[in-house]
């Protein structure tokens, strides 16, 4: 493999930034390479291919700010990204013991069979799902620590592929749903106590043939309006579904339009998205192309957009009491960022940390005082003052990065925050905070 490629992404999509120093990958992540991925040169989201559909082309380079360029370079062989080598050389080749420093402890240490790709606290706070690389999604009870039941079908046994966002709902009839979405395209909804798929759709993408596209589309990202009405799915073919959770059915395919004077969408994969959490017909996204985009829910194409992060994960927040959102990016400078929500503008930057650069691959307002940010490279989670934009705390000597994390909104486990490495999920707790260990 050359030397200048980089392989990037979150939950094993790979890319090439070109910065020529350094390799990464996941070994595990090698179930994202679908059927379109078999070959660098076919896949239409991949930021290596000058060729592809999504590559930027003049059209693109014209429609898009200058700051979306990223410097393209040949991708790496898929038979060599299979094989197992460090994440960014900074996976550590000795066996380290998780620690804490500050006023964060690990309350107790949930172990899966497979890697954890995402986790997800129920709204109550009594429950705790755990989406894993094999496609199967496990349950906990918060109230005794106990693991409840393994939710998975045969559909996703038959294609392995991982979850990749989880999202608890309430069902007409207020039963707890939780919503899933899969590499495969799959999106599934289960009724949690009864461990049963109520419904299913697949995610089809807006490349390929057909009408309306018909594409094959790894689906990466999901978000449910505050009403619970409705639901956003974003994937690899930079378009966002949006889903009516009553009918089952698509509403509305949001996309970028064709015009080369106006950049009114995406045009790479699709790593986020967020409904405000208080504005039913608004939602955000972000993905590939360093821009967020803003979306109503009645339009086809985004009514504006700000550029800059770089989103490779669940990394973005919006804080409804200030209207501010967080975003966090995949990259060594400017990974975290708060913007003002109504004009675009930046509000600050949070500094690296001295124990260590992150590139983030989660992030979440912690209350109205805290953020928490994790994702690779020093493989650490912190808990920042958003006052002074300085780390209080810290989860440090974890193995691999940090996919996924959590926190816990409300009942007695409230400020509980659950984060992923590997095949592990770390329930973290704070002092002050009194949780019996189970």
């Amino acid at each position: 493999m050359s030397n200048n490629a980089t392989a990037a992404s979150r939950r094993g999509v790979f890319q090439a930034h070109g910065d020529g120093e350094e390799e990464s990958k996941q070994h595990s992540h090698s179930y994202m390479l679908s059927d379109f991925d078999s070959d660098p040169s076919t896949d239409p989201g991949s930021e290596t291919d000058p060729d592809s559909e999504e590559a930027e082309s003049e059209a693109e380079l014209d429609r898009a700010p200058d700051t979306h360029k990223e410097s393209a370079t040949t991708g790496p062989d898929l038979t060599e990204l299979r094989d197992v080598y460090k994440e960014e050389a900074y996976i550590s080749t000795t066996h380290t013991q998780p620690k804490t420093k500050g006023e964060l402890h690990i309350h107790s240490v949930l172990e899966c069979e497979s890697e954890v790709m995402t986790c997800q606290f129920n709204n109550e706070g009594t429950l705790l799902a755990v989406g894993l690389s094999d496609g199967a999604i496990k349950l906990y009870s918060m109230d005794n620590g106990n693991f409840l039941q393994t939710l998975r079908d045969s559909s996703s046994i038959l294609s392995s592929l991982p979850v990749t966002a989880l999202r608890f709902t309430l069902s007409s009839q207020s039963r707890c749903l939780l919503l899933a979405t899969y590499a495969s395209g799959n999106v599934r909804s289960w009724y949690v106590w009864g461990g049963e798929c109520l419904w299913g759709v697949r995610d089809v993408g807006e490349t390929g043939g057909g009408e309306g596209g018909g594409g094959q589309r790894q689906t990466l990202s999901l978000s449910i309006s505050a009403s619970g009405e409705k639901a956003a799915t974003g994937g690899s073919d930079s378009a966002i579904h949006l889903y009516d959770l009553s009918t089952h059915q698509r509403l509305m395919t949001c996309k970028a339009s064709s015009t080369r004077t106006v950049m009114d969408g995406h045009c790479f994969r699709v790593f986020a998205v967020t409904f405000h959490p208080e504005m039913e017909r608004e939602f955000i996204s972000g993905g590939w192309d360093n821009t967020i985009q803003f979306w109503d829910t009645r339009q086809q194409h985004s009514v504006r957009m700000l550029s800059g992060p770089h989103v490779c994960g669940d990394t973005l927040q919006i804080d409804p009491a200030v209207n501010h959102i967080l975003s966090g990016s995949w990259r060594r400078d400017n990974a975290l960022e708060i913007w003002d929500y109504v004009s675009g503008q930046k509000v600050t930057e949070v500094p690296h940390d001295y124990q260590g650069e992150s590139k983030i691959y989660t992030c979440h307002w912690l209350g109205q005082d805290h953020i928490v940010a994790a994702g690779s490279q020093s493989n650490m989670l912190r808990v920042i003052n958003r006052c002074t934009m300085t780390t209080e705390s810290r989860l440090l000597g974890l193995s691999s990065a940090v996919f996924g994390s959590s926190v816990c909104l409300a009942g007695k486990w409230t400020g509980l925050i659950a984060a992923t490495s590997g095949t592990s999920v770390y329930l973290l707790e704070r002092d002050g905070q009194q949780h019996s260990k189970k």
